[in-house]
Order: structure tokens, then sequence, then C-alpha cells
């Protein structure tokens, strides 16, 4: 059976989704929005597991998609508290001005 999508098109996607979660990594300054652009470049690296999966056949693309989906809830979650925390100290979410971890 021929797949009507190539597994080509699904790397190009999930590597210009990478690209752009990685140019907002370095060019945004709320810690949100990095945070955001984090999970996008994950969400590209399970595409890509996905992509390879169903190019071979093979389940062990889409245990390691589950376990990445894992990792950035577990991020998610993680990171939201840290963010929460840091507005509430600092009353700022700029990167920038968070220099110092501490009182």
């Amino acid at each position: 059976m021929i797949p009507l999508v190539p597994t080509q098109n699904y790397l190009i996607l999930a590597a210009l989704l990478f690209c752009i979660g990685m140019l907002g990594v370095l060019v945004r300054r709320n810690a949100l929005v990095v945070f955001m652009c984090i999970e996008l470049m994950l969400n590209a690296a399970n595409l890509t597991f996905l992509a390879f999966a169903r190019d071979r056949a093979d389940s062990l693309g889409h245990l390691s998609a589950f376990f990445i989906i894992v990792v950035a809830a577990a991020e998610a979650a993680i990171g939201l508290a840290i963010v929460i925390a840091v507005f509430r100290s600092r009353g700022t979410l700029n990167v920038e001005d968070i220099t110092i971890m501490r009182h």
C-alpha cells in the first residue's frame, strides 16, 4: 500500500516546526512564550518519531512519542509552577530581568 503523504513531507514539517520553536526560544524574552516554543520543539520531535514509525510499520516510534508526551506534560506542569512562583516574587516574566534566582 502506497501512503498518500510521503514521509519526506512529515519530516520537512517537523524540521520547520523545530526551527520555529528554536527561533522563538532564541528571540523571545517572555518565559511563557519560551515554554510554548519548547513544547513546539518537542512536538516536532514527536512528529519525526511518528513519521518513521509509519514508514517502517514499527510501534517503537509510537512508544517514543508517548514518552515525549509524558515528558512534555511534566515540563509544562513544573515550568508553569516555576513561572508562577517567579512572577509572584519578581513581578515580571521577562527572561532578561530574571537574572538571579534568589531574593
